[in-house]
């Protein structure tokens, strides 16, 4: 693998590990939220399901984009 490849590999590792945080970090805080304003969780969770989603689907994308790039080496 060259640098710059490896350089790539490492910066999506990263990518992916802070938008899993994020993630985690976002329902994490919305439910707690949530919960604080007497919110049912399924009240919650369905309206976090289209960002979870869209968190979820850049994760894969990303994810892909990893593969791809150990694959081709």
């Amino acid at each position: 693998m060259s640098e710059v490849s490896e350089n790539y590999a490492q910066e999506l590792a990263e990518t992916i590990a802070e938008f899993e945080k994020y993630r985690e970090r976002f329902l994490s805080d919305t439910l707690e939220a949530g919960q604080k304003a007497k919110l049912m969780k399924s009240q919650v969770m369905a309206s976090l399901a289209p960002e979870l989603a869209a968190i979820d689907e850049k994760i894969a994308e990303l994810r892909q984009q990893q593969a791809n790039l150990t694959a081709g080496n």
